[in-house]
């Protein structure tokens, strides 16, 4: 029985494009980290865009200072300046207490062990070997952040070429999203486009949405933390608002980092900073959230937070940033194509 000579060359073609996508599916593995840095870089780009347009349309009389690229340069500007003034106020307080505490460790840490042997069933610890536990635990700790300064130069270099491919998609993101839709046929092309820009309007929506529950919460937290008369207030407060972008994570980070440097002082300010977020976290679930983005990621939480541990599991923080927006668009893209559409009469 001879196969005919059509099938013959269906069957090749099979079989060579079932290697070909093997061995993509390869490298692609292979080089996953530079693929997700530039999903990630696309997707801050994608979010990140409207607020480039929304600054090039300012006008000072008839006069546009922010017209095309300079607007994107003019908000790195603002971003560096920002963190170099932050930097200022936030960072000297830090390093002059730290300095302080490792000048008196020698002779305060004696004092503290004598009153940890007046916890109850503390007396029978052994001091010194807690003491040799300590001095070991601060050199251990130096030696490690000596041998990871390699890691930590490395990682700084992956956020200097995100930023940068952020700014060129920026740029040239409308050229790369065309060419993106040519390779798939005419027919298939237009139904794409229009699902991809729903998930567009979605994302930025989301970003409004996010920028306002990140001013609440740091609104707040600094005016909570100046009550309280809390360490570097100002400093955390700015960082509570802006770790807020992180769902769930975020909130953990700034309770524990408020909390520890609370603990410094006083257990009653640790209380008071744990009542005012067990407050908080109330109203933002029970009133915030609701209000603020019903109307723009339309996700139950179940999948906002599947998203976060797949997005922190894949990219560590920057994977948790972009995984609201990522559901975003996975939502879109399965209720267009997957999701079966009864046909009302």
């Amino acid at each position: 029985m001879t196969v005919p000579s059509g099938s013959a060359r269906n069957l090749r073609s099979d079989i060579v494009f079932t290697f070909i996508l093997a061995f993509a599916c390869y490298v692609a593995w292979l080089v996953r980290d530079v693929l997700m840095l530039v999903y990630v870089s696309a997707l801050f780009a994608v979010v990140l865009t409207p607020v480039v347009h929304l600054t090039s349309r300012l006008r000072i009389a008839r006069w546009r200072p922010f017209k095309g690229s300079i607007a994107i340069f003019a908000l790195l500007l603002g971003v560096v300046v920002a963190i170099t003034v932050f930097g200022f106020l936030a960072l000297p307080p830090v390093v002059r207490d730290l300095q302080e505490f490792a000048r008196e460790m020698p002779t305060r840490l004696p004092g503290l062990l004598q009153k940890l042997q007046d916890v109850p069933f503390a007396d029978q610890l052994n001091t010194d070997d807690i003491a040799s536990r300590i001095q070991g635990f601060a050199s251990q700790a130096a030696t490690y952040l000596l041998l990871s300064i390699g890691d930590w130069a490395g990682k700084v270099f992956n956020i200097a070429m995100g930023f940068v491919l952020t700014v060129y998609f920026i740029l040239e993101g409308e050229h790369a999203y065309e060419w993106f839709l040519s390779f798939f046929p005419p027919e298939k092309r237009v139904r794409l486009d229009r699902t991809l820009r729903r998930a567009e309007v979605r994302m930025d929506k989301w970003l409004v949405g996010q920028g306002s529950l990140m001013l609440i919460l740091g609104v707040t937290s600094t005016i909570v933390y100046l009550s309280l008369h809390v360490r570097y207030a100002y400093a955390l407060g700015v960082l509570t608002g802006l770790l807020n972008i992180i769902p769930v994570v975020g909130a953990a980070i700034c309770v524990a980092l408020a909390i520890l440097v609370a603990a410094i002082d006083s257990w009653g300010r640790v209380i008071g900073i744990a009542v005012f977020y067990v407050i908080y976290l109330q109203v933002e679930n029970s009133f915030l959230t609701p209000r603020i983005m019903r109307n723009s990621v339309g996700l139950p939480a179940l999948a906002i937070l599947l998203a976060l541990l797949l997005g922190s599991a894949l990219e560590g923080i920057p994977g948790a940033m972009v995984s609201v927006p990522t559901a975003v668009l996975v939502a879109e893209l399965v209720n267009e194509y997957l999701v079966v559409k009864e046909n009302v009469p």
